[in-house]
């Protein structure tokens, strides 16, 4: 086993108060050691990377000018956070992050009491931090006390229209909240649009040193002899084509542009903000994602997301694939479809590599759009592009499209729009854990009118739904699929559409029958395998659509068989709810049929590998398994689940 980085100051840290003591020399060599240490830690567990080390100093810095808990300091997004995780007490867990009863890997209020707030989608942090200024001058009662509230959000969180709403409620308010923009030029993938190219203006456009020296301090934070020579340098800026900044126009003090990663600007600025700031302020800090570990600054990525690593090379322990992943899939079947149909396009919300869209705007950039972390605009320019004659994509991942459901009821379905969705991530994810779950979809789009749904069972089918979703022009169209390698199965040449509306028998058999809706269709015939050896041979059927549902198929296997199972990776409310409606208004249950459910628990399930959550949720082969014989009222073999 390797040895660890030597890292005399850190050991001594047990909590943010120890570094109270250290020097600002001192904070600068802790820096080094935290990085060296988190470099380490992701090495052995695998995790995100270069967002953390791209804060380091910044962490170190926050921690030692303020007194958390009791300040609230609140990460966006919080991939950044496992040098603070380091610092606040959780340093001898990180070799637990991201997995089964370990660490989360984002910010988590059951965690600790240094993490006031959870995250884990972006652009959350002002508002939250605003609540929290609210509380403490109202009298609201928190277990660690209130003082002031810090959000760091990065640039490409500052994409979302939250932030904006936040900054615009906090300009008004005028209370006293320190907003640190924490500008990498880069989120998951380079940061689009106009605001991107204004935050590079503000340090392009004239020597990043002199920025650094008007940026020592807000004019009106800093003590009177620094007063003048500061306000004169900002004006100069001003003058330089930089313009007002839309910080100063939302209500903000604003600093900056400063060195991130220089502690000699970070410690004196922080303390001047809170020793002196009576309201608004916001600091913006240029750092690097990746940030003094090479293999991570020179990937494309900055070492967004690694998993195990070799500290000397940077190379990573990926187990070979043995079926390709659902998210290639996806994207080389649309590249396939967009070939031969000029009408095909595809849009994704700061997730292009993440969708498989980085592919398809390598062959069709016209066609390809980011924008940005904006899930609602993404949504209704998809509106908009198949109102005018497209056939647009929205690749999102399931957990982020909750954040654009508005668009999708009032913008897309109302109008009938023919927009296709494809719903990345759907299912149990993982390490990212319950925030990152794909588990309410089918339930949030099946109840809408005139939607199609549907969600492939491997591979080869999903290149089918790309193909059906293509030419179906009635109205807006949903497929889904997890994270992940397929099945193995073979694949087709080409995608053919699917009948709307129909599923698919996989092998018949008697008593019960077992009507499953996407990819656990494996396991349900893990389970068919083990029942047969029981003398059990159960039906099994492959919905493909929660809606509209194939009425014939289900009508006629609750007809022949006693008993009637369905699976599905969804919460309540979904596939198997609309089977029970369709069965109650038939009278199918007068006549006596057994019919259960499977579906996620109504809980949130924490990170773990995602056949670990599965058997959390009781969904894998041996649960359905022991789900037939018990509804068949068949005796189980001692020590396995029912």
């Amino acid at each position: 086993m390797s040895q660890g980085p030597e890292t005399p100051l850190l050991d001594r840290v047990r909590t943010p108060s120890d570094l109270k003591g250290y020097s600002d020399a001192e904070l600068s060599t802790l820096a080094d050691e935290l990085r060296a240490e988190t470099i380490a830690a992701v090495s052995q567990t695998g995790g995100h990377l270069g967002a953390g080390l791209g804060v380091v100093e910044l962490t170190v810095a926050l921690h030692a000018v303020f007194d958390a808990p009791r300040d609230k300091i609140i990460w966006d997004v919080s991939h950044q956070s496992y040098p603070h995780k380091i610092l606040t007490g959780r340093r001898e867990r990180m070799h637990t992050i991201r997995q089964k009863d370990g660490l989360s890997g984002f910010t988590k209020r059951s965690e600790s009491p240094y993490d006031p707030f959870g995250a884990a989608h972006s652009s959350t942090s002002i508002s939250a931090a605003l609540g929290f200024k609210v509380a403490a001058d109202l009298g609201g009662d928190a277990p660690v006390g209130h003082g002031d509230s810090i959000a760091v959000i990065g640039d490409g969180a500052m994409s979302a229209g939250m932030a904006y709403e936040a900054m615009n409620h906090a300009g008004d308010q005028g209370r006293r909240l320190i907003v640190i923009l924490n500008d990498n030029e880069m989120s998951i993938a380079p940061p689009v649009g106009a605001m991107s190219r204004y935050l590079s203006r503000l340090y392009a456009e004239a020597p990043f040193q002199d920025l650094k020296d008007a940026a020592k301090g807000a004019v009106s934070l800093l003590p009177p002899p620094f007063r003048e020579g500061a306000k004169r340098a900002r004006d100069l800026l001003k003058g330089m084509a930089v313009g007002g900044t839309l910080f100063e126009a939302l209500g903000f003090s604003y600093i900056g542009p400063i060195d991130g990663h220089d502690m000699d600007q970070l410690l004196p600025i922080l303390r001047t903000v809170k020793a002196r700031a009576d309201g608004p302020v916001l600091i913006h800090a240029i750092t690097q994602k990746g940030k003094g570990y090479r293999p991570a600054e020179s990937a494309p990525d900055r070492g967004h997301a690694r998993a195990k690593f070799d500290v000397a090379t940077g190379e990573q322990k990926k187990a070979p694939s043995n079926a390709p992943a659902y998210t290639k899939v996806f994207a080389r079947s649309l590249i396939d479809e967009a070939s031969r149909d000029s009408r095909v396009c595809a849009v994704t919300a700061a997730m292009p590599d993440g969708t498989g869209l980085d592919l398809f705007a390598e062959r069709f950039p016209s066609r390809c759009f980011d924008v940005g972390i904006a899930e609602q605009h993404g949504v209704t320019f998809c509106a908009g592009l198949a109102a005018g004659g497209m056939r647009p994509f929205a690749a999102i991942y399931s957990t982020f499209l909750q954040r654009g459901y508005d668009q999708v009821v009032h913008d897309v379905a109302i109008q009938r729009l023919p927009v296709r969705f494809a719903i990345d991530r759907a299912g149990l994810v993982g390490a990212d854990g319950a925030t990152h779950a794909g588990s309410y979809d089918v339930a949030y789009l099946s109840n809408l009118p005139g939607f199609t749904v549907m969600a492939a069972a491997d591979e080869a089918e999903l290149v089918h739904m790309v193909a059906t979703a293509v030419r179906h022009d009635e109205g807006p169209i949903a497929f889904r699929y997890p994270r992940g390698e397929g099945v193995g199965v073979e694949m087709p040449e080409r995608g053919v559409p699917l009948e709307i509306g129909k599923g698919r028998m996989i092998r018949e058999g008697g008593r019960v029958a077992i009507l499953s809706f996407g990819t656990r269709l494996k396991e349900v015939l893990a389970a068919a395998e083990a029942l047969e050896a029981r003398g059990i041979a159960p039906t099994v059927a492959d919905a493909r659509f929660a809606k509209p549902l194939d009425r014939e198929l289900i009508l006629t296997l609750a007809r022949e068989h006693e008993a009637l199972i369905t699976v599905e990776e969804g919460a309540v409310g979904g596939f198997g709810s609309h089977v029970a409606q369709l069965l109650a208004e038939e009278g199918v249950f007068d006549a006596g049929l057994k019919y259960r459910s499977m579906v996620l628990p109504d809980v949130f399930i924490d990170q773990a590998k995602p056949e670990e959550m599965y058997a959390v949720a009781g969904m894998n082969a041996d649960h359905i398994e022991a789900k037939v014989l018990s509804v068949l009222d068949v005796a189980q073999v001692a020590g396995r689940r029912a």
